[in-house]
Formats: structure tokens, C-alpha cells, sequence
């Protein structure tokens, strides 16, 4: 099994007042990379949605060198650690060729938003994340 590679593209404004990207962006290029490499995950109909879901439970990062605007996209790069009964592990970094930036680990449980509880992973739901094992 593969990593997921997402190709993020950076905006002139994901730069702050030092002149790098402000790292509360990081997150959120974690956040649009997870929501592509799972879209066959999330159900279409808001309905299904809201038992079928998912939630970052805990999510740490380390920032390992500044990143500087430019127009070439960073690769968010994005591997399943560890999958359980209920959430799963992803290994996350943001690189390209030369340098990594930030390595992460985001824990996500499987959630139902209509009863406000975990719930089980699906056996649907664990195949698509075994595409990912490392």
C-alpha cells in the first residue's frame, strides 16, 4: 500500500508578518488534504452524514523548518498508522523534494453527530483506510 500524496498549493496570504506561512495554516493544509483522501468516506447525503462521520480527536505537530510562499505546491503527504475499532492513526507530513516542514499525527474517531457518541469503524470504511497502511 501507497501514502496518499496531496499536491497543496500555497496563497500569497498564507504568509504572515515574518514573512513564512503562519503555522495555524499547517492544520488546515492537514484538514484539505484529509478531506480529498477520504471523500469516498464521507456520504454524499447529509443524513447519512450525520451518523457516518468523523472527528480529529487529538492532533500534534512539529514544525521542522519555515515554509516561504511559492508557486509550486508542498505535497501533504498522509499514511494510516494504525487503524482500531472505533478511530484511526494518520503519520502526516509536508515536504517537497528537498525539505520536510512538518511532521504531524492526527488520531480520528469515527463518530455519530445525531447520537453525540463514537461508533465502530465499518468494514467499507476499514478497507478504504487499509489503501493507505503503511
Amino acid at each position: 500500500m501507497a501514502p496518499y500524496t496531496f499536491p497543496c498549493r500555497l496563497r500569497w496570504s498564507d504568509m504572515d508578518m515574518n514573512r513564512h506561512i503562519n503555522n495555524a495554516l499547517y492544520a488546515t493544509f492537514l484538514e484539505e488534504s484529509r478531506l480529498s483522501m477520504f471523500a469516498d468516506l464521507v456520504p454524499e447525503d447529509p443524513r447519512v452524514r450525520m451518523v457516518n462521520n468523523f472527528l480529529v480527536a487529538e492532533q500534534s505537530m512539529k514544525f521542522t523548518r519555515q515554509l516561504v510562499y511559492r508557486p509550486e505546491p508542498v505535497s501533504v503527504i498522509m499514511s494510516v498508522a494504525e487503524v482500531r475499532a472505533a478511530a484511526f492513526t494518520l503519520e502526516c507530513e509536508i515536504r517537497d523534494e528537498e525539505h520536510t516542514y512538518l511532521t504531524a499525527e492526527t488520531l480520528i474517531v469515527a463518530f455519530d453527530l445525531a447520537m453525540n457518541r463514537v461508533r465502530r469503524l465499518t468494514d467499507g470504511e476499514i478497507r478504504s483506510l487499509s489503501r493507505y497502511q503503511g
